[in-house]
């Protein structure tokens, strides 16, 4: 049906995405940026057209018994109010709502809307990728809350004496409303449909076995994932050799102090003691040493006092040594299990 001459030059080559009657010549369109009245010429009344931008902050409605109104308010520039037959209103809020969240940019490029209900102050909007709601006088203002259908798991209702909830399961969550009985069927078919469309399934079951077909795909990359860091992860060769011989205080002499001493005993051990510890010592060539070059701890013995301080510093460097590369160890441990 072609459009009067002068909504034409208005839309001035925009797109029409909805077109409502309102009685008689009367028409609502819907643009993509705005929403335009035309008022037919009447005998009190000329020819006319009115243009509602679709960047409003709030979406108000007042119903009375014949005639609606729809207030679209634009913050600082004020509000704009229209007003159209009640028997038409949500022929009209459902094309006006879905021009909004386009132009808010919150429904995406391609996103349709796709039902609209209203039960008291609470609006819900179902599109096809996710569900908005608004509580509230007011039909939709920035205070709304929005689930994604890409996060949605399961859903289900839960059926009452008056009023039915709804239960849908978001990013392992569950959120609630309730819809009045005598729609609850419009809004669990709209709803299903849409979630349904979004995931590639044909009910709410098989959506439920693809979940949790993806959570067990999910768990097996995880497990495979662990598997190779097992495997692969390489700290090097450890901690290196000390330089002295023996660690906490334990030094070896070997042969060889003095070339050519045959009758030498084997290989002596000597525990450095600690701090106010006596030194332990083997009753064996006299004084416990044989001619390996080491005196009993128990003589007084300057030289022998000092070997053995700085060889307690040499055991206490390489100490300190081997904590930092515990600690090394332990924060690549830590990172690698944090995915870094």
């Amino acid at each position: 049906m072609s459009l009067p001459e002068l909504v034409q030059s208005t839309l001035d080559g925009e797109s029409v995405a909805a077109r409502v009657g309102l009685g008689g010549d009367d028409l609502l369109l819907v643009t993509p940026t705005r929403t335009l009245v035309y008022r037919a010429e009447g005998l009190l009344s000329d020819e006319a057209v009115e243009e509602y931008p679709h960047d409003a902050e709030h979406v108000g409605v007042s119903e009375g018994r014949r005639k609606a109104k729809i207030t679209l308010d634009y913050g600082l520039d004020g509000e704009r109010t229209f007003s159209v037959p009640t028997k038409q209103l949500d022929q009209v809020l459902h094309p006006v709502l879905a021009g909004v969240f386009n132009a808010r940019g919150i429904t995406d490029t391609g996103e349709t809307v796709k039902q609209t209900y209203r039960f008291s102050e609470l609006t819900i909007v179902i599109t096809s990728a996710r569900l908005i709601r608004h509580i509230g006088a007011a039909v939709w203002d920035e205070e709304y809350e929005e689930y994604a259908f890409e996060d949605v798991t399961d859903l289900d209702f839960e059926e009452g004496s008056v009023a039915t909830s709804v239960v849908l399961t978001v990013g392992g969550r569950q959120e609630r409303f309730k819809t009045p009985n005598d729609q609850a069927r419009a809004v669990r078919e709209g709803l299903v449909s849409a979630v349904c469309a979004y995931h590639g399934v044909d009910d709410v079951d098989e959506l439920r076995a693809k979940v949790a077909e993806e959570a067990e795909r999910d768990d097996e990359a995880d497990t495979d994932a662990d598997a190779d860091t097992e495997g692969t992860v390489s700290f090097g060769d450890g901690p290196g050799p000390l330089d002295t011989s023996g660690v906490d205080g334990d030094v070896t002499a070997e042969d060889g102090a003095e070339s050519g001493s045959e009758d030498r005993g084997a290989t002596e051990t000597v525990r450095t003691p600690e701090p106010g510890q006596a030194t332990e010592t083997t009753d064996r060539d006299d004084d416990g040493f044989g001619d390996s070059g080491f005196r009993s701890a128990g003589v007084a013995d300057d030289a022998v006092a000092e070997e053995l301080a700085e060889l307690r510093k040499v055991v206490e460097k390489q100490n300190e040594r081997l904590d930092r590369q515990e600690r090394t160890i332990q924060q690549l441990i830590e990172e690698l299990r944090q995915g870094r």
